[in-house]
C-alpha cells in the first residue's frame, strides 16, 4: 500500500469515527459536573488533563452511553472565598448534579456544606483531611483518595522500629495541616513516643518566620519531624531547614503522603535539598491499563509528572460517569434535569432531583481504576498498603526502601510475611540519612548545639557515702565528685551506645533542699540532677526520674533493750499452755494405760485402790527423770514405756535448752515497732533537716513541736541515746539505704523497723520528656544486673559489723508450741490404744465362756469380766517363779508342786482346812497373797 493509500484511508477511518459520534451524541443526554481546582498551579493542570483523558477513554470505549458528564470549569485561585464563590455559581446557576473538587482541604468545608444542602455530590481526589469527612455532617462528600488519618499507623511503625521516643509534628495551621494531629498523637502514644512540641506555620508564613521557627526547634533535645503540608510551603520550609543546617547527621525528616505523592512536582534544588529524607507514599499497584496510561501519558505531556493524584482524579470521573450511566439505565430520572435557571437570591439554590439516588448509586460503585480498586468505605477510598521511599540522589520519585501494610506492618517487599514488631529496623531496606550517613540517627541530642550537660549535685548531704564534692573550681563552678550515686551514674553513661559529656555543677544554696535541687533542672539550671535523690509523685509533675538505683522504702531506726526475763515464773516460758496441758494429759494416760497392762500381772500394780492410783501415776510422772522404781513385766507395758520414754526424752532436753536460752542469752529488741505509737504517746522523732520525710511525717499527723530537725548522725546518735523524755529522740524517720548506713556505725545500741513508709528509692534527675532518661534507665538496669554493681555496694557500705546489717528485729515468742511436738504425741498415743486393744482382745478370749453364759444377764456378765480383771493371773510367769521360789524354801518340794501345776493334776484333793478355791481354773489356790501353807504342802504330797 502506498503512502498515498494509507492517509486516505485513515481519513476515511476518522471521518467514520466522527460520524458515528455524532450520530450517538444526538441520542445521549448531557449531565452537567463542576470541576473547581487552583488552575494556576501546576499540579491542577495534570488533574484536569487527567480527568479530561478519562472521559475520552471511557466513552470511546463505551460509545453505547445514554449519558454524558458535561464539564463545567471553575478557578478556585487558591483562595477559600474563590473556591466557595465557584461552587455556588456552578450549584446555583450552572445547577451541576455533581462537583469534582476542591483542590485544598481548608477549600472544602464551605462547598461540603453547599453540597450537602443542595443534595449535589462533592468529589474530591485531593482534599485528604480526616475532619472533613463527618457522616452525619457530609454525607455527601466523597473523598476519592485516602485519608491522612490512615497513614498515621505506618508513621508511628518507623519511630517504634528505630526507638524513637519524641517526635514534633511540623505542619500547616489550616483544616488541612490540623485534621492529622489527633489521630497522629494518639498513632504515636501507641508506641511509647511523645509529641514534646508542635510547630504549626501558617501558610502565608514569610521566609523569616519559618527560619524562626526552625531555629527554635533546632534549640530543642528532638530530632525527629514529621512533616504534614502541602508541597508549596513544604518545599521553602526543607530549603530554608538546609541552610541553617538541620538537615545534616543526626536528623530525621518524615514526610507524610501528599508532600510524598507530588515530589515529581518539585524543582530539582528543592529535591537536592531533601537528600535523606523519609516519605509515606501511596502505593499503586501495577497493570496493563496503568502501564498503557502511562505511556499515552508520555506521548501527549512529556515534560509533566504524573502522581498519584491524577490517577484518582481519572478514576473519579469513571465512577461518577459510571454512576449516572447506571443511575439513568436504572430509572430515567436524568431526561428532566438537563434544563434549569438561575435566581437572584445570592443563597437561593434548587435541590437537585437525582441527589440521593446518586448518592446511594455512587458510594456502591466498585471497578478495578489505574489507582487500584475502588471501593468507598464511608466515602472514603480504602486503603492498606503504603511505600515507604527514602529521598537519595535527587530522584523526585523516592527510593523504595519498604512497605507498610495494615496485615504486616513494616516489610522489605510485599512478598515478605514477616509481623511488624519481630525484627525493628531489618524490616526496611538500607537507608540514607540527611549528611549521607548510613547510621540510623538516636532522634535527639542535647540542646543548645550539643553543649556538655550541666549536672546538678549537693553540696550539703547527711551521708558522704552517696555523693560528695570534691575539688570545686571557683571559675568555671565545676568540680569533682565520689559517692556511689556518683559511680552508678558514671557506670550507666558508660554503659550507653553513644558518647555523653557532662560537668558537675555543685548546689550550695543556703537552707536549699532537695526539692529546690530538682527544681532547677526544671527551671533549666541543670540538665540533670546525679544524687540521692528520691523519687516522689510531686516532683514527677515537673521532671522525669530514671528507674531507682536503691532499694525502696522509709524505715525507722530505734533503740535497743535488753528484755532478759526476770520472772519468778520464768520455768513456765519454754512451754506454751497447750503444750504444758498436752503433756499433762498423756502422763495420766500412760500411767492409766500402764495400770491396766500391768494390773493383773504386777504385784506393784495392786492393792488398795488409793495405792494403785499413787501407783500408776507417781510411775508415768518419774519418767520424766527415769527414777520409776516400779517394774513392768508384760511384753505390751514394755512397749508402751519405750515409746513414752523417747517422748519424754526428747520433751525434757528442748524443754533445758529453751531454758537455759531464756536464762541466759541476751534478748535485744526495739523499744518501738509502731510509728502511731509515738504518735499517740507524744514522743519525738528526728529526721535530717531539708529532708522530704519531714513533710511525710507532718501529713501522718505529727506536729512540728514533735519532730526534731537533725544535722549529722552523731547528733542522731546523740539524741537517740537521751530519749525523748530528756529532750532527744525515740525514734530517727529516714530512706532506708540511708539508715541501713547509721546501723552500719551504731549497730549495737539501734534497729532498723520497717519500712514504715513506701517510696520508689533514689534515681536521677532530668528534665520532663528527656530523652536520656529510657536510655539511662536501661543502662542502670545492665549495670545493676553486673558484679561491677557488687563491687561499688562494697566499696561504700560494707563495714567490719555486717551483720548488724543484715538484723532485722522482731518480737516473737521462744517458747515452744504443740506443733513442734505433735507428731510425738500422736506416736505415743497409738501405740498405747494398739497396746490396750490387743489386750481386751486377748482377755475377753480367755474369759469369753463368762460372755457366753446366757443364764446370767448382761450387766452380771460385765461384772463377772471387771471381777475377773481384777484377780490375778496366776498363769502368769511371774507369779509361778515367786511360788516355786516359797516352795522350796520351805520344803524343797518346789519341783513336785510345778510339775503338779505344769500338768494341772487335780486327783489329790487338797486339805479343806488350809486351801481356798477360786471361780478360775487354776488347779491350785494359793490365797490372796499367793502362798501356800507348809501343812497344805504335805498333805498334796
Amino acid at each position: 500500500m502506498t503512502r498515498k493509500n494509507a492517509l486516505f484511508f485513515l481519513f476515511i477511518v476518522i471521518c467514520s469515527t466522527w460520524m458515528v459520534r455524532g450520530m450517538a451524541q444526538n441520542d445521549t443526554i448531557p449531565v452537567k459536573v463542576g470541576v473547581v481546582l487552583d488552575l494556576e498551579t501546576p499540579v491542577a493542570k495534570i488533574w484536569l488533563s487527567c480527568i479530561e483523558l478519562a472521559l475520552s477513554d471511557l466513552y470511546a470505549s463505551h460509545a453505547h452511553f445514554k449519558t454524558r458528564l458535561v464539564l463545567n470549569i471553575r478557578d478556585s485561585k487558591k483562595d477559600i472565598v474563590s473556591a466557595a464563590s465557584a461552587a455556588l455559581d456552578l450549584i446555583k446557576n450552572v445547577q451541576v448534579q455533581a462537583i469534582l473538587g476542591p483542590q485544598r482541604s481548608s477549600q472544602a468545608k464551605f462547598i461540603i456544606e453547599l453540597g450537602q444542602k443542595a443534595q449535589v455530590p462533592i468529589i474530591s481526589f485531593s482534599a485528604t483531611s480526616p475532619s472533613l469527612k463527618i457522616p452525619s455532617q457530609s454525607s455527601y462528600f466523597f473523598q476519592t483518595a485516602t485519608s491522612d488519618s490512615s497513614q498515621v499507623t505506618a508513621i508511628s511503625s518507623i519511630v517504634k522500629a528505630f526507638g524513637w521516643r519524641n517526635v514534633v509534628p511540623i505542619y500547616t495551621a489550616n483544616e488541612y495541616g490540623e485534621g492529622i494531629i489527633p489521630y497522629l498523637v494518639d498513632a504515636l502514644i501507641e508506641v511509647d513516643a511523645r509529641v514534646p512540641y508542635r510547630s504549626a506555620i501558617p501558610p502565608s508564613a514569610t521566609d523569616d518566620q519559618i527560619k524562626n521557627e526552625l531555629y527554635k526547634l533546632d534549640s530543642m533535645q528532638t530530632r525527629v519531624f514529621v512533616v504534614h503540608m502541602w508541597y508549596d510551603l513544604g518545599s521553602r520550609l526543607f530549603t530554608l531547614a538546609e541552610e541553617i543546617g538541620m538537615l545534616g547527621e543526626g536528623y530525621v525528616w518524615i514526610i507524610t503522603e501528599d508532600f510524598t505523592n507530588l515530589l515529581g512536582s518539585l524543582s530539582f534544588s528543592v529535591i537536592d535539598s531533601m537528600e535523606g529524607v523519609l516519605g509515606i507514599k501511596t502505593f499503586v499497584p501495577p497493570s496493563k491499563e496503568l502501564d498503557s496510561f502511562k505511556v499515552g501519558w508520555k506521548s501527549k505531556f512529556y515534560n509533566a509528572q504524573l502522581n498519584v493524584m491524577g490517577l484518582w482524579a481519572y478514576d473519579s470521573v469513571h465512577a461518577l460517569a459510571l454512576a449516572i450511566e447506571k443511575l439513568h439505565g436504572s430509572s430515567g430520572v436524568l431526561k428532566n434535569v438537563t434544563s434549569g435557571g438561575s435566581t437572584d437570591d445570592l443563597f437561593s439554590y434548587k435541590v437537585s432531583p437525582i441527589g440521593p439516588k446518586l448518592l446511594e448509586t455512587l458510594s456502591g460503585t466498585r471497578f478495578r481504576g489505574l489507582a487500584g480498586d475502588f471501593i468507598l468505605d464511608n466515602g472514603t477510598l480504602k486503603t492498606s498498603t503504603f511505600q515507604i521511599v527514602n529521598v537519595v540522589n535527587g530522584g523526585r520519585a523516592g527510593r523504595k526502601v519498604g512497605f507498610w501494610t495494615q496485615k504486616n506492618g513494616l516489610v522489605r517487599t510485599l512478598l515478605d510475611s514477616r509481623a511488624e514488631y519481630s525484627t525493628s529496623k531489618l524490616n526496611l531496606k538500607p537507608i540514607i540519612w540527611p549528611g549521607e550517613s548510613i547510621i540510623a540517627p538516636k532522634g535527639w541530642v542535647i540542646p543548645t548545639n550539643g553543649r556538655r550537660l550541666r549536672i546538678g549535685i549537693p553540696v550539703i548531704t547527711a551521708y558522704k557515702e552517696f555523693v560528695d564534692v570534691t575539688n570545686c573550681d571557683p571559675s568555671t563552678n565545676t568540680s569533682d565528685a565520689i559517692g556511689f550515686s556518683i559511680d552508678v551514674f558514671k557506670a550507666a553513661v558508660k554503659a550507653l551506645p553513644y558518647d555523653l559529656s557532662y560537668d558537675f555543677f555543685p548546689y550550695q544554696k543556703p537552707n536549699g533542699s532537695y526539692d529546690d535541687l530538682v527544681y532547677e533542672v526544671y527551671l533549666g539550671n541543670y540538665d540533670a540532677v546525679v544524687a540521692d535523690t528520691t523519687i516522689r509523685a510531686n516532683r514527677s509533675q515537673y521532671v522525669d526520674f530514671t528507674l531507682p538505683y536503691t532499694e525502696s522504702g522509709v524505715a525507722m531506726v530505734v533503740p535497743m533493750r535488753d528484755n532478759k526475763p526476770k520472772s519468778a515464773w520464768i520455768f513456765l516460758k519454754p512451754l506454751t499452755w497447750d503444750l504444758w496441758v498436752t503433756t499433762f494429759c498423756f502422763f495420766l494416760f500412760i500411767g492409766f494405760v500402764v495400770w491396766v497392762l500391768e494390773h493383773r500381772v504386777n504385784e506393784d500394780f495392786r492393792g488398795p485402790p488409793s495405792h494403785q492410783i499413787g501407783t500408776s501415776f507417781s510411775f508415768s510422772f518419774s519418767t520424766m527423770v527415769f527414777a520409776n522404781k516400779e517394774r513392768v513385766v508384760s511384753n505390751l507395758a514394755r512397749f508402751v514405756v519405750i515409746i513414752w520414754v523417747f517422748v519424754v526424752l526428747i520433751l525434757t532436753q528442748s524443754y533445758t535448752a529453751s531454758l537455759a536460752s531464756l536464762l541466759t542469752v541476751e534478748k535485744l529488741q526495739p523499744t518501738i515497732t509502731d510509728i502511731n505509737q509515738l504518735l499517740r504517746n507524744g514522743e519525738r522523732v528526728g529526721c535530717f533537716r531539708n529532708s522530704f520525710v519531714y513533710g511525710l511525717l507532718e501529713h501522718t499527723g505529727f506536729p512540728s513541736w514533735q519532730i526534731v530537725p537533725l544535722n549529722s548522725t552523731d547528733q542522731c546518735d546523740h539524741f537517740l541515746s537521751i530519749g525523748s523524755a530528756k529532750g532527744g529522740i525515740s525514734a530517727y524517720v529516714d530512706e532506708t539505704p540511708n539508715t541501713r548506713i547509721f546501723l552500719g556505725q551504731y549497730c549495737s545500741k539501734y534497729t532498723l523497723i520497717g519500712p514504715i513508709f513506701n517510696t520508689a528509692g533514689y534515681g536521677f534527675v532530668f528534665p520532663k520528656g528527656s530523652p536520656l532518661v529510657c536510655d539511662v534507665s536501661r543502662a542502670i538496669l545492665n549495670v545493676t544486673e553486673t558484679e561491677e554493681m557488687k563491687k561499688t555496694e562494697k566499696k561504700w557500705f560494707e563495714t567490719d559489723q555486717k551483720a548488724c546489717l543484715d538484723y532485722d528485729p522482731k518480737i516473737s515468742s521462744n517458747s515452744l508450741s504443740l506443733g513442734s511436738f505433735w507428731g510425738l504425741f500422736l506416736i505415743a498415743g497409738v501405740s498405747s490404744l494398739f497396746a490396750l486393744i490387743i489386750f481386751a482382745i486377748t482377755f475377753l478370749h480367755e474369759h469369753k465362756q463368762i460372755l457366753l453364759d446366757s443364764h446370767d444377764s448382761v450387766g452380771r456378765r460385765i461384772g463377772a469380766i471387771f471381777k475377773s480383771f481384777d484377780q490375778k493371773d496366776l498363769s502368769f510367769h511371774t507369779f509361778n517363779k515367786s511360788n516355786s521360789n516359797q516352795l522350796i524354801n520351805n520344803g524343797g518340794y518346789g519341783t513336785d508342786i510345778m510339775d503338779l501345776t505344769a500338768n494341772n493334776n487335780t486327783n489329790c484333793p487338797p486339805s479343806p482346812s488350809t486351801t481356798n478355791y477360786t471361780a478360775s481354773n487354776s488347779p491350785i489356790s494359793m490365797g490372796e497373797q499367793g502362798t501356800i501353807p507348809f501343812s497344805s504342802a504335805q498333805h498334796i504330797v
